[in-house]
């Protein structure tokens, strides 16, 4: 269960979480009481835009308040509450009605504040903020700039008065009595204890990213009867205790803010994992970076597909990975996923994910293999030099995290989209060609699942129609080596879509290309003209009319794997073109100059 697993990992990470019922915020002004509690000053702390790494942020008290007679949080809060400002409109006036309200909030704010004066056992911070907000507030001076929205937090001397153990105790029962409901079984710890009413901390604003109004999102929000099991709502159905249900929401907003663990979609939504036991390895935060090491990458797959010897199958692993998939409709979070599985599955899932896709590079001599998020780019639209941003299809990046982490076939969508980018760029490269073997890869069947590398027992059609079309090019690149408009720019998309009667005629005219070369090169034009023919003899008579979308995958992946030799085979005879060539001698030293 979701809430488990989050309360779960939130007792491992107890140390990295704020107190109970608190919160980041940004502070924006600090009022500075003194000891004796008979005069304060207004410190600024606000920051512009660009000087956001200087602006004073901390833990402070926080719950979800909702409504207009709202309660006061204890201690940090707005100007509004701390001080009585008033809400102002844009042209700066005031109306009599948020004066009243501004005064309701300070004396309920006031009330909260002496209440835990009392209650602290004459602690000299205390005893000095129960003397300013008894007698000293009102000869408070207000500088310009403050605005009824802005947090205001207090110290006395060096004490932060919210970082005292008596308030955040103070503060904990506060909470719960707003929140409280009944006393029953929790749903998460199995424990009967004081239920929860509604959720008492939402996900912060902004950090889940949407293609609407970002909102603060709750995870559990049941308002109206029809929404409810049999009519019932808030957490009547859910029934979960203070403790658990404020961890768990705690756990949630920690992981959305860390980069450790977490994966913002650019279009709409968020990724979040973690492990069970131990401090997430290697193999997982590789996946999730966004250039991952190939070195790492082969030692992953090499772990998952190398039998474990005696000693290494005694040691059982039992660490478990979760991976949760967010979104956010409204005010509503929306799990789009939940993963729990045993880690060496998870990682089983991953390096499969990466075999699946890799590329041979024959120019390296080792396999490439690319991050998630430029897969999905390589079904955006090419701009000459790169891919154009935000271009890549709305929800293609989310979906292929969910077919790596759950070792499935990618969208079906996926297929068409790439396919309708390399006909209109006329372009294809090593992440569109990874993109297609895992596509191809994950296919049903298994005549679509192709080697990372040219495959010259292959007796696919389709194949060998893409291979038969790259040695026409390199027939032309020998014979025509400036010229300006290629085969690959004038018949490649009607080479991939109707290969019959395209190559047919470009087989026909290669016979003007070797004439040329008979006389010029004639050593290419033996070696393109016998490799020409092996291949046309395989498909000259079952050459296919039409090519289904993964029949003009495979065309392309034999394409691509032919041309790659091609060129290979063209910079190995180069090199020993130069290495044939006898050194030049060393000129004889200057004698005279020495």
């Amino acid at each position: 269960m979701l809430l488990q697993r989050l309360t779960e990992y939130g007792e491992r990470i107890a140390g990295e979480l704020p107190a109970e019922f608190y919160r980041e915020k940004q502070i924006h002004w600090v009022l500075d009481i003194a000891a004796d509690g008979l005069s304060a000053r207004l410190l600024n702390r606000k920051v512009s835009r660009r000087q956001r790494d200087q602006a004073l942020i901390m833990p402070v008290p926080y719950v979800q308040r909702s409504g207009t007679k709202v309660p006061p949080y204890l201690l940090v809060d707005t100007a509004e509450f701390v001080l009585g400002v008033p809400k102002a409109a844009k042209d700066g006036s005031v109306t009599e009605k948020d004066r009243d309200e501004a005064s309701r909030r300070h004396d309920a704010y006031r009330d909260l504040v002496l209440r835990w004066a009392s209650s602290a056992g004459g602690e000299p911070a205390a005893e000095a903020a129960r003397t300013f907000f008894t007698a000293g507030a009102a000869a408070l001076d207000l500088p310009e700039g403050v605005e009824a929205k802005d947090t205001v937090a207090i110290m006395v001397g060096t004490c932060w008065l919210h970082q005292l153990g008596s308030v955040q105790q103070l503060w904990g029962e506060e909470v719960r009595a707003r929140k409280g409901g009944r006393v029953g079984l929790c749903l998460v710890c199995g424990e009967y204890r004081a239920l929860l009413a509604t959720i008492p901390e939402p996900v912060k604003k902004g950090a889940i990213p949407t293609v609407g109004g970002s909102n603060e999102g709750q995870l559990v929000s049941i308002n109206t009867a029809a929404q409810g099991r049999e009519g019932l709502i808030k957490l009547v159905n859910t029934p979960v205790c203070h403790g658990c249900g404020g961890r768990a929401m705690a756990v949630l907003n920690h992981l959305v803010a860390s980069d450790r663990h977490r994966r913002r979609f650019r279009d709409d939504g968020v990724l979040l994992w973690w492990t069970k036991q131990t401090e997430p390895d290697s193999a997982l935060a590789m996946f999730f970076d966004d250039q991952p090491e190939a070195a790492d990458i082969e030692h992953l797959i090499d772990s998952m597909t190398t039998t474990p010897g005696p000693a290494a199958a005694e040691r059982a692993d039992t660490d478990a990975f979760y991976c949760l998939s967010l979104g956010l409709n409204n005010a509503r979070l929306v799990v789009r996923d939940w993963i729990d599985v045993p880690l060496p599955v998870a990682k089983t899932n991953l390096a499969t994910w990466y075999a699946d896709h890799g590329v041979w590079d024959g120019w390296t001599g080792r396999t490439r293999y690319f991050p998630l998020w430029q897969l999905a780019l390589s079904c955006g639209r090419w701009q000459g030099e790169r891919y154009a941003p935000d271009s890549a299809p709305h929800g293609l990046e989310a979906e292929l995290f969910q077919s790596a982490l759950h070792g499935t076939r990618p969208p079906a969508r996926a297929l068409p989209l790439l396919l309708q980018r390399v006909h209109a760029d006329q372009r294809v490269d090593p992440p569109r060609l990874a993109l297609l073997r895992l596509l191809l890869n994950r296919s049903p069947d298994p005549q679509d699942h192709l080697m990372p590398q040219l495959d010259q027992d292959s007796t696919d059609p389709a194949y060998l129609c893409g291979r038969l079309f790259a040695v026409l090019e390199s027939v032309q690149d020998e014979a025509l080596p400036d010229i300006n408009t290629t085969l690959r720019d004038k018949y490649f998309s009607a080479a991939v879509a109707a290969p019959s009667i395209t190559l047919r005629r470009l087989f026909a005219d290669s016979g003007a290309h070797f004439k040329r070369l008979r006389r010029d090169k004639p050593a290419a034009r033996y070696a393109l003209e016998k490799r020409l023919f092996e291949i046309y003899s395989k498909v000259s008579d079952d050459l296919p009319g039409h090519l289904t979308d993964v029949q003009q995958g495979r065309f392309i992946i034999g394409y691509s794997h032919q041309r790659h030799e091609d060129l290979a085979r063209k910079q190995a005879a180069k090199e020993r073109r130069l290495a044939s060539v006898p050194a030049q001698a060393a000129p004889a030293q200057d004698t005279a100059s020495a």
